[in-house]
């Protein structure tokens, strides 16, 4: 999907991964930006830095809870949640094959593929958190 970057702080955080992370850090970027197209009700999502992390914000339509995406410890990559909702424990119920960081993170060998099918149904799931809880 190839969307520019808006915010070149956002731009530096994903120039400064190693390639490993930042190959597969900007397929879940995309996989983001693709997930919140297909869904009408997202709108236009923010993309920030929160923590010092990738993060995007339903901001316009305030449909979703705010995704990040990061490192995680020494060989890992993470799609992070808010720990407050209940989104990583209905990825668990739907996915209980992937590895899990508690109650805030997907976490993902970068060296391996992404399972993008899944994953883009984990950032649907976020991006739509607060319509689904009316």
């Amino acid at each position: 999907m190839n969307t520019q970057f808006a915010d070149v702080r956002v731009q530096h955080v994903f120039q400064s991964y190693p390639q490993v992370y930042r190959t597969a850090l900007l397929q879940i970027r995309d996989e983001i930006y693709a997930t919140a197209h297909a869904e009408p009700k997202v709108g236009q999502l923010l993309e920030t830095l929160k923590w010092g992390q990738p993060s995007y914000v339903t901001a316009h339509s305030k449909s979703g809870s705010t995704i990040r995406i990061d490192r995680f410890d020494k060989t890992k990559i993470a799609l992070f949640c808010h720990c407050q909702t209940t989104l990583v424990s209905s990825f668990k119920a739907l996915f209980p094959e992937f590895e899990y960081s508690k109650n805030r993170a997907v976490v993902f060998d970068p060296t391996q593929p992404l399972p993008l099918v899944e994953l883009s149904m984990c950032i649907k799931m976020a991006l739509t958190y607060h319509l689904n809880k009316k």
